[in-house]
């Protein structure tokens, strides 16, 4: 018993090991002293917007150093647009915007917007459990994740990271750069090291029904089935064989889990905003039975 045990825990300590050098890339590329001086004095020039955005993350339970992805998201100019229609200091997306109740006037008002970032990045840290992971989300959206994830059949940033798009990388890469200059590069390492995965990725088998692996994300009472099974191109029967018990769950706590398929979730979640926005609008049409 104690032989097992021992080589359980050894076998343990060598695969965390692994994962550790593994992931040693993921640090500053950039540790210049221009590029320090230039983060801080972005940082200095901005002093009561940063002060502000501060208060909001500790208020929220959030980190200080996520100031940094607003730092290299926008340089905390409110009132810039990139070229893809991202507006504001947190360079909110119309649809990212929309998600979370935040209209798309109000993308650059820098109390309403820093608001809804730190409710949307909290929500991103409860499915990815590390930083780094919700930064590349930020940027890039939960369906490429997902898309990432499954190709490179991992759920850790620094296996599934070469399936990104070059401008996640980069912005990852950015962020890490600008932890180093504000001295929280190390807290960020750590996090990521010691978080394990469990939530947007997770896999099971199959029901009886359908034996293929199944992986989760969370949906509220918002979403229709009928409108997720029309948007996927699968029976309503199929989908309910794979969440039985869905409709009850909804109903009572208002939330509940989705389980798809790994091929379909990555659709899935490219396609959140419009099927939860097909479900406001459909209100009125009854949710199928089982």
């Amino acid at each position: 018993m104690k032989t097992n045990l021992r080589n359980t825990l050894l076998t343990a300590m060598l695969l965390m090991a692994a994962q550790m050098m593994n992931a040693q890339f993921l640090t500053a590329s950039d540790t210049s002293e221009s590029s320090v001086k230039r983060y801080k004095g972005i940082i200095n020039a901005n002093k009561e917007i940063v002060d502000f955005i501060e208060y909001s993350l500790v208020q929220k339970g959030l980190p200080r150093h996520l100031r940094n992805l607003a730092l290299i998201e926008s340089h905390f100019n409110r009132n810039i647009t990139s070229g893809a229609g991202a507006v504001g200091v947190w360079q909110f997306m119309t649809a990212h915007a929309n998600q979370y109740g935040l209209t798309e006037q109000n993308r650059n008002d820098l109390y309403k917007s820093t608001k809804t970032a730190a409710v949307s990045l909290a929500n991103l840290y409860k499915k990815y459990n590390n930083w780094i992971t919700v930064v590349a989300a930020y940027n890039c959206g939960e369906g490429n994740i997902a898309k990432a994830m499954a190709a490179a059949n991992s759920s850790q940033y620094h296996v599934f990271y070469k399936f990104l798009p070059e401008e996640t990388i980069n912005h990852v890469k950015k962020y890490l750069n600008a932890c180093y200059a504000t001295g929280e590069l190390q807290a960020v390492l750590s996090n990521y090291n010691s978080s394990r995965m469990n939530t947007v990725f997770f896999v099971k088998g199959g029901s009886k029904k359908d034996n293929s692996q199944l992986a989760e994300t969370d949906i509220n009472a918002g979403f229709n089935l009928n409108i997720i099974a029309d948007e996927l191109d699968v029976d309503m029967e199929r989908l309910l064989s794979w969440n039985p018990g869905i409709n009850d769950e909804l109903k009572q706590k208002g939330q509940g889990t989705l389980y798809l398929p790994t091929d379909l979730m990555p659709d899935f979640l490219l396609r959140k905003t419009k099927i939860l926005s097909r479900s406001v609008k459909e209100s009125n049409t009854p949710t199928i039975r089982q």
